[in-house]
């Protein structure tokens, strides 16, 4: 589907204090819990917002991403050199900190019901939009730990591993450069 005709059909809220999500599944435990069970107490506790895309003609979540604070940091590389050399090619006048302005999308499911339909792509898109327009945040990089078999989705929409390896848990960190958006 193209952006306009998922826009016709769905919309993006952020889920209101307190509110419950009655049923969703993605066919991943993890993601289903966090937004049947868990991201009220995240959103409670100030750690992490979270949306959902739902049809706009019902209630029925199609999918939902959770969004928090992060930052791109000198401890996310394997050596100092790794981090100067990814810095000098994204700062003209090379800002020398040792941290940059991230948010990270801390989870993004969509519904079994609703996969093949580029809601991922459009979530990602939509994100990617709101840090650009007006510059609510200052916010340079858009990060996510994404799940192995997830990587190649996060690269088809233009992020790049931050590290070579994958990590232990089987995500591989991985970034966006909000500077690449055309205004």
């Amino acid at each position: 589907m193209t952006s306009q005709e998922i826009a016709a059909i769905y919309q993006i809220r952020r889920l209101g204090k307190g509110e419950t999500i009655s049923f969703f599944d993605c066919g991943d435990e993890d993601l289903n819990d966090f937004i049947l069970n868990e991201s009220v107490k995240y959103q409670q506790a100030r750690l992490a917002v979270t949306c959902v895309i739902e049809y706009k003609d019902s209630d029925r979540v199609a999918g939902f991403f959770s969004l928090a604070n992060d930052r791109v940091s000198i401890s996310d590389f394997e050596s100092k050199t790794e981090f100067n050399r990814f810095r000098k090619k994204r700062f003209v006048n090379e800002k020398r900190l040792k941290s940059y302005p991230a948010a990270k999308i801390c989870r993004l499911g969509i519904d079994s019901s609703a996969k093949g339909q580029s809601l991922g792509t459009f979530i990602l898109d939509f994100i990617k939009s709101y840090f650009i327009v007006d510059n609510k945040t200052g916010c340079r990089f858009l990060t996510v730990d994404a799940y192995v078999d997830a990587v190649p989705f996060y690269i088809k929409n233009n992020f790049l591993p931050l590290s070579s390896d994958a990590d232990t848990s089987q995500t591989q960190l991985m970034f966006f450069d909000l500077e690449e958006i055309e205004e």
